[in-house]
């Protein structure tokens, strides 16, 4: 048994169901789990009541501790093709089309070293639970590569087995060379469930399974993907849909319905269900999102660089519809700051809607905050993280606010995390591990990484060129 003991923190976010926010915070943490939280004279106290002496005391002064941020929508090996199509200013379609080639090029070590160095970014900035959506298998490469990488740097991972069949020949978006044959897919979602999917509580790797859109996959994937993994306890179901106005057009052309209703006439609603981006449901659709429990991941900036719309958020949670939050992929919007992108999420729902005078009060700091913890947790189907609560699983960060982005916010230290500057993670534990101090993920040669990341990211260039 090992106990530590983090206290003098600014304040405390639990995100617990009253919402507490505790003053001269700290948190007891025993083994993987969390002991106890409340102010520091309080934590100090239970301690010497129950004869605990922690093994480790952090003074968290000049801090904010939070439950770790929750990441529901990624595709980590797009670090390798920063700033391509974005830079030009294209939207989804044509910006794919630009980039499948590039990303055929991929191989299995592009793939780990993009994951990883993708997640580091991600821990840096907070992150301490991340679902990543890879859907291109090129060359050799499969899942067991980034989940390689999560391992190696101690992250709770949700790695989702995504899919393409449908290339250009069969009316598809993809291009032939990038899709993959049903049976092979299918054969391949059994073996990363059988090999690696742990649905335990406090579970640090759940598989998931994600055809990549309406538009690169058919329906029979979709039946059969949704069927294999109601197999399985915890196997999620995840896929992209209606992030643009075009996809809306496709779907109603192709399957004479609407994006949601075509996942639903397929058995994909559910409280297993979370659907990236969902810029353009209707209101019956976000009825239907609420009713089905089904829920959506949320990503600002990657909708705003690809101009895709501004989705709905404040309707979606008014609703009761779970929704998370997610950067999405680092080519579509060429960061991985989880606590950035909430800040995105705050300021992108306050502008561009009716009423324009009042929109500033539509969404505040503490929601959009909540949106990147325990409603990351609720989408991801995880009632085990997303707060800070005895008996949770102690993933935590703190954040300094005594720095120079946070001078003069002392009238509201939470909101100013995001209403000033975002910063990067001062300390971060997952599932009970100091994984980040000082500000550097511990066991990491980040420049070697880098080196290494670059090394491979110029590959793909001259080989895609040749």
């Amino acid at each position: 048994m090992s106990v530590l003991l983090i206290d003098n923190a600014a304040v405390l976010v639990t995100m617990d169901d009253e919402r507490r926010e505790i003053e001269n915070g700290a948190v007891v943490v025993r083994d993987k789990l969390i002991e106890a939280v409340g102010s520091t004279d309080e934590m100090r106290r239970l301690l010497n009541q129950k004869e605990l002496i922690p093994d480790r005391h952090i003074d968290a002064g000049g801090c904010i501790i939070m439950p770790g941020l929750v990441n529901c929508h990624h595709h980590l090996y797009q670090t390798l093709t920063r700033s391509i199509g974005t830079a030009e200013g294209k939207s989804l379609f044509d910006w794919l089309q630009t980039l499948y080639p590039i990303w055929g090029q991929m191989d299995a070590t592009a793939v780990y070293i993009s994951a990883k160095l993708g997640l580091a970014e991600l821990m840096l900035a907070g992150a301490t639970t991340v679902a990543d959506h890879l859907y291109l298998f090129p060359n050799g490469a499969r899942l067991d590569d980034e989940i390689r990488a999560a391992r190696e740097l101690g992250v709770r991972f949700h790695p989702t087995r995504g899919s393409m069949s449908l290339g250009q020949s069969q009316g598809g978006l993809p291009p032939d060379s990038v899709c993959e044959d049903e049976a092979d897919i299918l054969a391949d979602c059994e073996r990363v469930i059988a090999q690696f999917h742990d649905p335990e509580p406090g579970s640090m790797l759940r598989i998931g399974l994600a055809p990549c859109s309406p538009f690169s996959v058919t329906a029979e994937l979709m039946r059969k993907t949704a069927a294999l993994a109601r197999r399985h306890p915890r196997v999620n179901l995840h896929t992209h849909l209606a992030e643009t106005i075009d996809e809306n057009r496709f779907c109603e052309k192709q399957f004479g319905m609407r994006p949601l209703a075509y996942m639903q006439s397929l058995g994909w609603t559910g409280d297993d269900v979370w659907f990236a981006h969902m810029v353009h449901p209707d209101s019956a659709e976000i009825d239907m999102l609420a009713s089905t429990r089904s829920g959506v991941c949320h990503c600002p900036s990657s909708n705003m660089i690809l101009a895709s719309g501004i989705a709905p958020v404040r309707e979606m949670i008014d609703a009761e519809v779970r929704v998370g939050l997610g950067v999405d992929g680092s080519a579509s919007n060429d960061g991985n700051h989880l606590l950035g992108e909430a800040r995105q999420a705050m300021l992108l729902q306050r502008v561009g809607w009716p009423g324009f005078e009042s929109s500033a009060a539509r969404f505040a700091a503490r929601e959009a905050l909540e949106l990147a913890t325990r409603g990351g947790a609720a989408v991801l189907g995880r009632d085990d993280i997303g707060s800070l609560e005895p008996g949770k699983a102690a993933d935590l960060v703190a954040y300094r606010i005594d720095g120079i982005q946070h001078a003069g916010a002392g009238g509201d230290l939470v909101a100013g995390l995001l209403t000033c500057a975002p910063v990067n993670a001062w300390l971060t534990l997952i599932n009970g591990q100091v994984v980040l101090e000082q500000g550097e993920i511990k066991g990491l040669d980040l420049p070697a990484l880098i080196q290494q990341h670059n090394e491979q990211a110029q590959r793909l260039l001259e080989k895609a060129a040749a």
